[in-house]
């Protein structure tokens, strides 16, 4: 959407034209808004105020980013040769935001793009027999804060065990904690959910992203003979424990490629995502990149071990 179909002021159009853009947003998933000048933490907050409820916080903290602002952030900031695979924020979680929104600061010289695949797509194209599997079964995380990765004290943004443990009670994750201080949490969550909104299933979860599957060779390599399989921080399983084979894991990741599309970042683009109908990612870049973020309408704490 450009200026000259909305006029040069994008806000006032938000809020005016909500059944517009709603609409929109269900059927595509995804909205780009470009030539409005969104490139700073205010510009996009105002987008964001105009668009939605309620400001979603960033649970259980997976990745490094920086805050620029009130409730506004950096996007991921991995190393610019890293990919970042297709995923939904906070999909392994009882809640998440329902609405994603990025801001294009300063755009990379090559590459930087933010893949995007519709997860309603990505469910349909998974075969039939494996997507009835996790429909059962659902994935089962394990997350260990240890040697690698973030501590539990960043993670769940307290030093006290006790506050600790009464979140994950509150969030069905059952507790180890290890002589050296560390600490592992399980768990298991739905694969598959149903849209509040659409009313459709979508391939909802972080199941691949968290899965040693997503590693480079070399990374997994280091941290296998570093740690071993217990020391990882991030893995998943089906959700009764058994590993989930290596031609099953291939699939989900063949489905995510089919379906993935992109587009180049031009500074002030603003990117408006479902995140429950569309999962995002990154491409390597060379030179200068900043995309920010907001996350807003929470949703509300879902059945934690029921697969939908």
């Amino acid at each position: 959407m450009l200026p000259d179909d909305l006029g040069q002021d994008l806000v006032p159009w938000l809020h005016e034209h909500s059944e517009i853009w709603e609409a929109a947003l269900r059927d595509s998933g995804a909205l780009l808004f470009r030539g409005f000048g969104i490139d700073s933490p205010v510009a996009l907050n105002r987008c964001i105020v105009a668009t939605s409820e309620e400001w979603a916080s960033y649970r259980e903290r997976a990745t490094p980013r920086t805050a620029v602002g009130d409730n506004i952030f950096t996007s991921t900031e991995y190393p610019a040769r890293e990919v970042i695979q297709l995923h939904n924020e906070n999909s392994h979680c009882t809640s998440w935001p329902l609405k994603l929104y990025f801001c294009c600061v300063t755009a990379s010289a090559t590459g930087g793009e933010t893949p995007l695949a519709d997860c309603r797509n990505v469910l349909a194209a998974i075969p039939s027999a494996i997507r009835d599997e996790f429909a059962e079964r659902g994935w089962r995380y394990r997350r260990h804060f240890g040697l690698f990765g973030f501590s539990w004290q960043e993670v769940f943004a307290s030093a006290d065990r006790d506050q600790v443990e009464a979140y994950c009670r509150e969030n069905a994750m059952d507790v180890e904690w290890g002589r050296d201080d560390s600490l592992t949490v399980t768990y298991a969550r739905p694969a598959i959910h149903v849209h509040p909104v659409t009313g459709e299933p979508v391939w909802f979860n972080h199941g691949l992203f968290f899965n040693p599957y997503s590693l480079t060779p070399e990374v997994r390599e280091v941290l296998l003979e570093s740690v071993g399989v217990e020391g990882l921080p991030y893995n998943t399983t089906y959700g009764d424990g058994e590993a989930v084979p290596h031609a099953v894991l291939q699939e989900i990741d063949r489905a995510y490629r089919e379906q993935t599309r992109t587009f180049p970042w031009q500074p002030g683009d603003l990117l408006f995502v479902d995140n429950m109908l569309v999962a995002h990612g990154r491409r390597p870049f060379t030179g200068d990149r900043r995309v920010l973020v907001g996350m807003a309408d929470p949703v509300p704490p879902q059945g934690p071990s029921t697969p939908s």
